[in-house]
């Protein structure tokens, strides 16, 4: 594990890693930029045993990897988050950290902020390219959450001494368990032990759950239609043979429609099918690792 780092983003101090030595003007290595997702003990090490395996492989980019604010190791206010408070963070570690053209590897329903991202008219130079790793369903990411649905979970539900209380059962270690068998992967055998210590470490720090409530409350939840038509970034869709969707919206799509979809949405798109289910970088890391490669590496 590489030493933690920080920058400050409106006063609060927001932690990253690099698994590489820092990348230099001239060693044509494209950087790549991490963003994990959003979830009970979710941070910046989800991507850790990616790093290990692109290193592995022998592959030298450098590996940004960065905790959103309210999560990992970087300060969490008791606030709602937005995609677009996320995607203006990201701005800043890409303009103040990472100062280089880079591609931007992106899983699940983190997707709207990095699309987000790309409607800041600074952020385009700094985007080279996109990689979705088991992005939502179409019908998911075309249908916004109402209002008042938001309102109502946010100030009802995840509001004492409800929302604390849930935050405590979704962090007990049978809990993690049972979810990630029934939504994030394939085999029940890759939930092993170093998928549920990182969980349990970091659902401890209590104060990440306005990050997850912010989630869970649909503040994401937009219809994107519009945007990712016009998204002029080149975009490599990853989507695992038995992908699946928490919502009820996206429960029929099947894996091949879902390619589909992005593919006649996004205009500069390319798609591959992978052996796994939603989170493709940590059951499928091999595979993941030869399949975005030719996309991110420099000849």
């Amino acid at each position: 594990m590489t030493p933690t780092q920080y920058y400050q983003w409106r006063g609060y101090r927001c932690a990253y890693e690099i698994s590489s030595l820092p990348p230099t003007p001239s060693d044509g290595q494209t950087p790549l930029v991490l963003l994990h997702p959003i979830g009970v003990g979710l941070s910046r090490r989800f991507w850790d045993r990616f790093c290990q395996e692109w290193q592995q492989q022998g592959f030298t980019n450098p590996l940004y990897s960065a905790d959103l604010l309210g999560c990992g190791d970087s300060d969490m206010p008791a606030v709602a988050y937005r995609t677009e408070d996320w995607a203006e963070q990201l701005l800043a570690f890409l303009q103040t950290v990472v100062q280089r053209p880079s591609v931007l590897v992106v899983q699940g329903a983190l997707f709207p902020v990095a699309i987000a991202l790309a409607q800041i008219p600074e952020a385009l130079p700094l985007l080279q390219g996109l990689v979705l790793s088991g992005p939502p369903a179409w019908a998911v990411m075309t249908t916004a959450s109402p209002d008042w649905q938001r309102r109502l979970l946010w100030n009802g539900l995840f509001e004492p001494p409800v929302g604390p209380l849930f935050y405590r059962y979704a962090r007990r270690r049978q809990f993690l368990r049972s979810f990630s068998i029934k939504q994030l992967f394939a085999a029940a055998k890759d939930v092993d032990a170093e998928w549920l210590d990182m969980l349990e470490t970091e659902a401890n720090k209590t104060a990440s759950r306005y990050a997850v409530f912010s989630f869970l409350a649909g503040y994401w939840r937009q219809n994107y239609t519009e945007r990712l038509m016009n998204l002029q970034v080149p975009t490599l869709v990853m989507v695992g043979d038995r992908a699946s969707s928490i919502s009820r919206s996206g429960k029929t799509e099947t894996p091949e429609q879902r390619v589909r979809e992005y593919l006649n949405h996004l205009p500069q798109a390319e798609a591959k099918i992978l052996n796994g289910r939603n989170v493709l970088p940590y059951e499928s890391v091999h595979e993941f690792v030869q399949a975005i490669a030719p996309f991110v590496t420099t000849p």
